[in-house]
């Protein structure tokens, strides 16, 4: 496989170089941002800066992707959000159910399996990730847990910013910067909301916390 392969996947883009996707490039930002609140809302709180930092390395794997616009690139943008997914996925049951460390771990492995199961059914990489945050919502919910107002509101806006990545080809004729630079700034909005989350939550409940720092 050609690692340094030229991808053009986005209707923003029409040719190689480094500023070939200004407006996705300028929408990664908000990951900065949203990383920087997340460390100021964890106040020292190490979950909280685990959230920052890996909300950080999407975006600096986002940005690298969308400048350089090569496979390798495009690898490293998706493992970044895999990485954060999948240490939310397996946090979420210790922190807002109390589930033991070595229970709540199994996360991570379940959300791999529902990503294999819907990218081979043709359902694609993302759908998982709104059908998880979709069920964190309706678990709290049953739970009367307030925090599932959160998880609802992040569910809703992921969708939308689906729908945006989703049609960026579909309106290149009309719009040739695409769409895909909503995904980012939504997205961004999305990674805050769950992650102000868990940081509250966990402030609720300092034992989870003291366990996860034991297994991260």
């Amino acid at each position: 496989m050609n690692w340094t392969a030229y991808v053009d996947g986005y209707c923003e883009r029409t040719a190689p170089g480094l500023w070939g996707e200004p407006f996705n490039d300028l929408a990664n930002l908000a990951f900065l941002v949203a990383a920087g609140m997340v460390w100021w809302r964890a106040d020292g709180q190490r979950i909280g800066r685990v959230l920052a930092v890996l909300i950080g390395l999407i975006f600096v794997a986002s940005s690298v992707f969308h400048l350089v616009a090569t496979r390798w690139g495009a690898v490293a943008d998706s493992a970044a959000i895999l990485v954060f997914t999948l240490f939310y996925a397996a946090a979420f049951p210790r922190v807002f159910f109390q589930a033991k460390a070595t229970w709540s771990w199994l996360g991570a492995p379940a959300f791999l399996i529902l990503t294999g199961a819907s990218a081979a059914l043709g359902g694609g990489l993302y759908l998982p990730a709104l059908a998880g945050l979709s069920g964190f919502a309706i678990a709290l919910a049953v739970k009367r847990d307030s925090y599932w107002l959160h998880f609802t509101m992040a569910a809703a806006v992921f969708a939308l910013s689906l729908s945006f990545r989703t049609i960026d080809g579909v309106v290149c004729g009309d719009f040739p910067a695409g769409t895909h630079f909503l995904w980012h700034l939504l997205n961004a909005v999305v990674l805050y909301v769950v992650a102000k989350a868990m940081i509250g939550k966990t402030r609720e409940a300092p034992a989870p916390e003291n366990d996860a720092r034991a297994s991260v």
